[in-house]
């Protein structure tokens, strides 16, 4: 995962804020990091309207619509750790990894996270870690 996933994109201690704000916010990451085209983050906020991507264990994972992955120019992560929650649909989320994905690519990253964070006491390990911490806990998947 290393590949996907650079140490400046990994923001540990986040204060809570509107899901769409932290939404815009890794689609801007992506984009700025080569991964996506600006249209990307529209297309993140599109998929939010129609699928929650809070799936459970205190872990949310944002990404872009079907049509939104023609503005994915390479795969990427960002993480986003929030100790005191965040208000996600009704859910308090402590762990955000958005994903620029196309193709097929997305089932491989989205079952590599889904296996690092299959138990709430794996999020808490990952929020309760740091930036260096995350990166190398992720680059070694």
């Amino acid at each position: 995962m290393s590949d996907i996933l650079k140490r400046e994109n990994i923001f540990a201690g986040c204060q809570p804020r509107p899901k769409e704000d932290i939404i815009r916010e890794a689609g801007r990451i992506l984009t700025a990091s080569g991964y996506t085209t600006e249209g990307y983050i529209q297309s993140m906020l599109e998929k939010e309207k129609s699928f929650d991507t809070a799936i459970g264990n205190g872990l949310a994972i944002p990404h872009g619509t079907a049509a939104g992955k023609e503005s994915v120019l390479h795969p990427g992560i960002v993480i986003m750790t929030f100790p005191a929650g965040t208000e996600w649909n009704g859910k308090i989320i402590r762990l955000v990894v958005g994903i620029a994905a196309a193709g097929n690519e997305h089932v491989d990253i989205l079952s590599t996270i889904a296996m690092l964070c299959s138990d709430p006491v794996e999020v808490d390990r990952v929020v309760s870690c740091t930036a260096d911490e995350i990166y190398t806990m992720f680059a070694d998947v």
